[in-house]
């Protein structure tokens, strides 16, 4: 049996434009004009069609509807896609907390798959946490569920922050 194929164009604006807009803010100031549209998003957002929908000190939430071009071979959405969100949502959560001129890098990510996300199911959101600040680094956590509150995966990672780099 062969399927139609299906097609999709993505657009971004340029990245490099973006990031200097942080230049002058503080991490708070820079994550919510994201989320506001204020900021245009980075260009992995807009590749897996996610949003930023809030960002608090401390804590960011983005939104994602799955979709087909997120499946894996198996009919499921991809664990890079699982992994993408819970990632953003713990490096934002991070960044949230971090004075204008510091920024930031994950040096690990551990992620833990609990259930499949496919088209049914929904609406899907990815809440970070920033579980501990340190002076140099951070440990931040991060929650995927669905929009019944059903957990589909969770992880944590270690974030270094670095001074003078927004």
């Amino acid at each position: 049996m062969t399927d139609s194929p299906r097609k999709r164009t993505v657009t971004w604006n340029d990245p490099a434009a973006t990031a200097a807009m942080a230049v002058g803010r503080d991490g708070l100031e820079f994550i919510q004009a994201l989320a506001s549209g204020a900021i245009p998003p980075p260009p992995i957002v807009e590749l897996i069609g996610a949003r930023l929908v809030s960002a608090t000190k401390g804590e960011v939430v983005f939104a994602l509807e799955p979709q087909e071009f997120h499946y894996n071979p198996i009919g499921s959405v991809h664990g890079g896609i699982y992994a993408t969100l819970l990632d953003s949502a713990a490096g934002c959560a991070v960044h949230t907390t971090l004075p204008a001129g510091t920024g930031y890098t994950s040096l690990d990510l551990n992620v833990r798959f609990l259930r499949p996300i496919r088209t049914d199911t929904g609406t899907v959101t990815c809440t970070g946490t920033v579980a501990n600040l340190g002076r140099r680094t951070a440990l931040a956590e991060a929650r995927l569920e669905d929009g019944a509150g059903r957990l589909l995966a969770t992880a944590s990672s270690n974030c270094l922050i670095l001074e003078g780099k927004p």
